[in-house]
């Protein structure tokens, strides 16, 4: 199991916005603390390439974020006010995205302690995220043939709007989201598949729409590869989820999708996505119940 680890990740970050992302030092903690990885499965990526960016998102864009021209307007619909470290930051974890994906095709798993930033367009940034780095894996291992088809299963509580925008007409691509209907983004895009949840949904329900869509999936899309977002939003806990799915609940999922995949032998890149419980050690507990499903299934 390889994992994509950044330590930059909260650094550059306004004391405000630190709170959310400290889950990004806790969660390898907590696995090695744990036994559930060993030091050596973690792994800093480097940047990626320009031209590898520029596979999915605009050149005009790209300067923009590389030369610290964003205007303010789109520097409000990120969420973050630019800066270089920033970019660096957004960078490093798409080629986390990248590496973790080429380990699962060899190997079966891969997964990143970040990404998941689903809510980038091709010529923009929205909600917190600046580059899409499913959609640069995605198009860069299309565009070097490493596989044909991909599936992405995004299972955060909002919608990945900017993947199904990216995707809307590339059938090598397969975009699939189960999503709060009435949560961010409140203009949602049209993935292949769009499941949109009721507010106060349970963990029962939650699961059986999950396992029914699962072999549907697989069956139509065939993909050599899925790109998973197990965000924890889900949680019942989670301050802007509206659903009430149990951490048990959360950890069934995650093992819904992995033991579907193994049977299938089908590679994983897992992503953390969303988690804004008040409490941190939910956030992080439910995070690691991902890495453990990942390492009981797939194995290390």
């Amino acid at each position: 199991m390889k994992i994509a680890y950044h330590p930059i990740y909260t650094h550059p970050l306004p004391a405000d916005h630190r709170f959310p992302m400290v889950k990004y030092e806790l969660i390898p903690e907590q696995l090695l603390r744990e036994g559930v990885i060993q030091a050596e499965h973690l792994f800093e990526p480097a940047p990626a390439a320009e031209e590898v960016i520029c596979l999915t998102h605009s050149k005009s864009y790209w300067q923009q974020l590389r030369d610290q021209t964003l205007p303010a307007r789109e520097q409000r619909k990120i969420g973050f006010p630019q800066s270089p470290a920033l970019t660096l930051r957004e960078i490093v974890i798409t080629q986390g995205t990248i590496d973790i994906a080429l380990h699962a095709l060899e190997h079966g798993i891969g997964l990143n302690i970040a990404g998941g930033t689903h809510h980038a367009f091709a010529d923009r940034g929205e909600g917190f995220c600046l580059l899409n780095d499913f959609a640069v894996a995605a198009n860069y291992l299309l565009e070097q043939k490493k596989i044909k088809q991909a599936l992405i299963i995004d299972l955060d509580v909002h919608q990945g709007n900017g993947s199904a925008a990216i995707f809307a007409n590339n059938p090598n691509v397969y975009t699939f989201s189960m999503h709060g209907a009435h949560n961010y983004p409140f203009h949602k895009e049209v993935s292949d598949w769009d499941i949109p949840l009721q507010d106060g949904m349970d963990t029962s329900a939650y699961l059986g729409l999950l396992a029914g869509a699962l072999p549907k999936l697989i069956n139509q899309v065939k993909p050599d590869l899925v790109f998973y977002l197990s965000g924890v939003d889900i949680l019942e806990t989670d301050k802007f989820g509206k659903l009430k799915v149990t951490p048990d609940g959360c950890r069934q999922r995650d093992e819904l999708v992995f033991e579907c995949l193994y049977k299938h032998q089908i590679p994983c890149a897992v992503a953390m996505g969303g988690g804004y419980s008040p409490q941190v050690r939910d956030v992080v507990n439910a995070h690691c119940q991902t890495f453990k499903a990942a390492a009981d299934i797939f194995g290390h």
